[in-house]
């Protein structure tokens, strides 16, 4: 098969210029005739060829509606309506459905931040992988193959030669994530759109993969449009930063004035982001939660946890830490009744647990919350924020009518937002507003325990210290406890009481947290501490040194 050349390079370096960019999106406000409103304001941006520019701010800010551009898409019946996108030379929103086609996927490649909605679970891993090399004629399947395998071993998967013979499911989620960035990088293009690619990965794994993306772009002079909230990541892959707010530039600059030199106020906002000052609290005398020796199977071959026990006390946060695949969230299925433990007890508020869902009491549902990491899937986008925090209050409580609207508008108050925001629906909420709706639904059954799943992982510095603040109030006003899923040690730092560090299933280090962050540590919790960015140029070169020198000397 022949392969098609690509488009020449220009020769004045520049890859891609985006001229005065506007964009629209139509907004359906209740009750109101849907209006069109402004989300991009005449940004401009360069990028050369073998650069990296990040694009950072907060949710809202326009960081993917721009970098989704460069492709020149617009998701959610957002439109360009202004500007021009010049890439390899000419203005891509001119080329037409056909020329555009020809684009993506060769030229121009994406990396989402959910790999779990980007792949098709119907299809074996390697032939996703492979398909828009050959569907541009760019190798021979035996070519692209090859190339995809060395990426699998260049980012760190497990037998690189034969996971491209799974599915979807059949990997972990930070697995998934490395895969899609073998998928973007396998047609050699010669622009990468990285929208949070490492925001789903616990910090061990983020490292391989952001030295793999270093890698990559050094080794074939890829460039790429880094979006982040992770400040300290982007100071690590990116030679230019763009700071954006409502879809505006901020300020734009080298990667190492940025960081240490804004200009700009909001900039050095979101560079001063501190830990939240949280003083660790002492056990109670009898644990709200207690987990003994559970033990747990999927499918019942594979044990996924082994012999766990943790206990957590009320008024109190447990951080559960660990990276992908670890077991952290499969315990809190195990606690919550979704996967019925094999062996052990889970005791709750003084009374054993049954240990499926559908065999305990309404109380336990309603004392035992959870709230989720990704907000958008865990509301009805057809239900006003009334009625989502209402239901709690219908269910467990029979409230109705007046009753009922009295204490949505009282937890709207709790959570800072205010019962302006009751008739609104997901879609008109930020990220943090709609996680800020999620705490007050389960505030609203009045729980015991609230077990809170990567709940700010998803969201920019200076939202998820909000969040963390409402957190941390609520709890010292509800005496509510917390088990704090989590792979963000900052997090940990800034809420936990106790900590349990997990490992392949098992729990290898436990305790309050000043003794748990305290040497001497076990190689796997000294690795996990040494893995958390800094927002220091050169610490990732540092940590990769590091681990080599580590790995030597064993």
């Amino acid at each position: 098969m022949a392969r098609k050349p690509k488009q020449k390079p220009t020769h004045d370096g520049k890859l891609l210029e985006i001229r005065d960019l506007k964009i629209e999106a139509t907004v359906f406000p209740p009750g109101e005739d849907p209006r069109d409103v402004t989300i991009v304001h005449g940004v401009s941006l360069t990028l050369e060829r073998g650069k990296v520019l990040g694009l950072i701010g907060e949710s809202g800010a326009g960081k993917s509606t721009i970098g989704l551009s460069s492709m020149a898409y617009g998701r959610g019946g957002v439109r360009i309506t202004g500007g021009e996108v010049v890439l390899n030379g000419r203005d891509i929103l001119k080329a037409g459905k056909g020329g555009i086609r020809k684009i993506r996927g060769r030229e121009v490649c994406y990396v989402a931040q959910s790999a779990a909605a980007a792949f098709n679970p119907a299809h074996k891993l390697m032939d996703q992988v492979v398909e828009a090399t050959l569907e541009h004629g760019t190798a021979t399947r035996a070519e692209a193959e090859k190339r995809a395998k060395a990426l699998f071993r260049k980012l760190s998967l497990p037998d690189p030669d034969n996971i491209g013979n799974r599915y979807p499911h059949q990997v972990s989620g930070g697995q998934l994530q490395r895969v899609m960035t073998a998928m973007a990088l396998c047609s050699e293009p010669d622009l990468i759109v990285f929208d949070e690619p490492t925001t789903a990965l616990d910090v061990t794994t983020q490292i391989d993969v952001l030295a793999a993306i270093k890698d990559a772009i050094r080794d074939t002079g890829v460039a790429a449009l880094y979006i982040t909230h992770d400040l300290a990541v982007v100071a690590q892959v990116a030679d230019e930063i763009m700071v954006l707010r409502h879809g505006r530039l901020v300020e734009w600059g080298g990667t190492r004035q940025i960081i240490k030199e804004p200009r700009q106020e909001y900039t050095n906002q979101l560079v001063s982001v501190h830990e939240i000052e949280h003083q660790e609290k002492a056990p109670g005398v009898s644990p709200v939660l207690s987990v003994k020796n559970v033990t747990a199977s999927y499918g019942g071959s594979v044990k996924v946890l082994k012999d766990v026990s943790v206990d957590i006390f009320p008024g109190q946060t447990l951080a559960v830490v660990g990276e992908s695949g670890s077991g952290k969230s499969t315990l809190a299925r195990a606690i919550t009744g979704l996967l019925p433990p094999s062996e052990g007890s889970i005791t709750f508020a003084g009374r054993k647990l049954s240990n499926a869902l559908r065999d305990r009491k309404r109380e336990d549902l309603r004392e035992l919350q959870m709230i989720y990491q990704m907000a958008d899937v865990a509301m009805n986008p057809r239900q006003t924020v009334a009625t989502i925090i209402g239901r709690p209050l219908e269910f467990y409580f029979n409230m109705r009518g007046r009753e009922r609207d009295a204490r949505v508008a009282e937890l709207l108050d709790k959570i800072e937002m205010g019962k302006g925001f009751a008739d609104r629906y997901p879609a008109e909420l930020s990220g943090g507003q709609k996680q800020r709706v999620c705490i007050a639904r389960a505030l609203a059954a009045k729980p015991k325990l609230i077990i809170c799943d990567e709940v700010t992982s998803a969201l920019d510095p200076l939202v998820a210290h909000g969040i963390l603040r409402l957190l941390l109030d609520l709890q010292a006003e509800e005496d509510v406890a917390y088990l704090f899923i989590t792979h963000d040690l900052a997090t940990v730092k800034s809420i936990a009481d106790s900590i349990a560090v997990m490992y392949r299933g098992e729990v290898v280090r436990y305790g309050p947290k000043s003794q748990v962050l305290a040497p001497p540590f076990d190689a796997y919790t000294e690795l996990l501490l040494s893995s958390v960015p800094e927002m220091e140029i050169g610490w990732l070169e540092k940590a990769i040194a590091g681990r080599r020198m580590e790995s030597a000397g064993n």
